[in-house]
């Protein structure tokens, strides 16, 4: 590690209701990678925001390259060598994968955009990389993961002095991980200073050379990664141990009722004849590499996107489902990977979100019983320990994993019994992970049934009573947990049928 580039200092930051950040202090160095890491809601995101002018600080100083500097906008950060990977995608997904990298930075030919240059351009990016992704394809057509992929690449492509990623790996398979690293070992070689925001506790061992830990808004310490152990680091963040056994074995009963049966179903190249069961208080864990079709498989069952063919029954009876209308009126609901687009709108409250796929059950005439709404609202923040001043807090100020609690809570109010969810804790701590396995084991014992895509191979282990998995978008194998192991769950998610 060489010199500091980079030094906050007592900085602080206050939101309405929310102490966010109480005098904290960070450093990078040069050629260092620094993980910065907390729970949801200790102010990782807020403190690389005040750096890179997306907020502005209240008190403290930064000094970067020896000169203390305030960033006002983020266009100021990146021209003067700042620059944030987001955790949220910040793609424009009509616009082309080239133009969405350079945007603002446009190459001309005469008065117009010169699309082409653009295009060899993103190319030679994506080569540098290892990605395998067409410039000129229409951003919205990409997945999770390769949109995640165009968003590092639009901040390599700035000539940075210090990159800070922010949870950049959630949405990438085990391969474009370890592309991801390569790319960032590459950095480091470069003197370039790396900000690295992730929960994933085996990445911070691997790839990082210092831990600064945060809580509730302050500074708690900072480690050497090689000195310190895992425990050591989620001590710092939560205060407790937490322990990650897999399931050794299915807590279903063996007479349990088929709650769902999907048969043979079709939906585009993604979803070819796939067929499975879930019973009455079963987690059934979809594993799989990124691109098996497991989000697609969900999303034709909630009716998000047509099938061409095939049958669902729910609890012995034959459905249509066209829409995600008739799906909720089935008694099924669904968590989204991607909640900005697909499950929560930001800036409404947290008891608007809460209620919104109940609504009819809190309108009176023609108006929503405000009392009613706040009161449930209220409850389920308590009952999932969601971090929030009140009930009246846009969403937008909450963080990631508090969002997601959210989304949770609108379908645990619409009492659904069946409920998809589609990489429940992704972008979100452990501590709050903890939070949410405990509770999708308390809503199973309650007889609800949860089908869980995750990409996470510990999350699979540790939750999944049975587990189906796709490669290619077709089922390759089903498989109890007592005979699970990550080889066995690798073996078929590689397998082409």
């Amino acid at each position: 590690m060489g010199d500091i580039i980079l030094t906050m200092k007592d900085i602080d930051k206050s939101f309405p209701g929310v102490h966010a950040l109480d005098h904290v202090n960070f450093e990078v160095r040069k050629g260092e990678v620094h993980a910065l890491m907390g729970e949801n809601g200790a102010g990782k995101s807020t403190l690389m925001k005040v750096l890179t002018g997306i907020y502005t600080k209240d008190s403290g100083s930064i000094v970067y390259e020896g000169k203390e500097v305030e960033f006002h906008t983020t266009r100021e950060a990146q021209d003067a060598g700042v620059v944030i990977v987001h955790q949220e995608l910040n793609m424009l997904g009509h616009l082309t994968v080239a133009q969405n990298i350079f945007i603002g930075r446009e190459f001309k030919k005469g008065i117009g955009i010169d699309d082409k240059k653009m295009n060899e351009e993103a190319a030679k990016l994506f080569e540098k990389l290892h990605i395998d992704i067409d410039p000129a394809e229409t951003m919205s057509n990409l997945t999770v993961g390769k949109q995640q992929m165009c968003e590092i690449a639009k901040a390599i492509s700035h000539e940075a002095k210090v990159i800070i990623f922010d949870e950049p790996s959630a949405a990438l398979t085990e391969a474009e991980i370890e592309e991801l690293f390569k790319i960032i070992r590459d950095l480091r070689k470069q003197q370039i200073g790396i900000v690295y925001i992730s929960h994933r506790m085996d990445e911070i061992k691997v790839i990082t050379d210092r831990v600064t830990v945060m809580r509730d808004g302050t500074y708690v310490g900072t480690l050497i990664t090689k000195d310190c152990t895992k425990d050591d680091i989620i001590n710092m963040m939560v205060g407790r141990v937490i322990y990650e056994d897999p399931k050794t074995q299915s807590s279903v009963p063996k007479n349990a009722p088929v709650v769902l049966k999907v048969e043979n179903l079709n939906a585009g190249r993604m979803v070819q004849d796939v067929s499975f069961e879930l019973h009455k208080g079963e987690i059934l864990g979809f594993s799989g590499l990124m691109g098996a079709g497991r989000t697609e498989t969900a999303r034709a069952i909630f009716g998000a996107d047509p099938k061409t063919s095939g049958n669902i029954y729910i609890n012995g009876q034959k459905v249509e489902i066209n829409s995600p209308q008739d799906a909720v009126k089935c008694g099924i609901g669904y968590l989204s990977e991607d909640r900005k687009r697909f499950g929560i709108v930001v800036q409404k409250s947290v008891a608007e979100n809460s209620t919104m796929a109940a609504l009819e059950n809190f309108v009176s005439g023609l108006f929503i019983n405000k009392k009613s709404e706040n009161k449930i609202a209220q409850e389920y923040v308590e009952s999932l320990a969601t971090k929030t001043p009140s009930v009246d807090q846009l969403v937008v100020n909450l963080s990631g994993g508090n969002q997601q609690k959210v989304v949770i809570a609108k379908w645990l109010i619409r009492n659904c019994d069946i409920l998809i969810f589609d990489e429940p804790t992704r972008g979100i701590d452990v501590g709050a992970k903890n939070e949410i396995y405990k509770l999708m084991n308390r809503l199973a014992e309650e007889g609800k049934s949860i089908i869980m895509i995750s990409s996470e191979m510990t999350e699979i282990l540790r939750m999944s009573d049975r587990i189906v998995v796709m490669c290619e978008g077709k089922k390759t194998g089903e498989i109890g947990i007592e005979e699970a192991s990550q080889e066995t769950i690798m073996n078929m998610a590689t397998r082409e049928i």
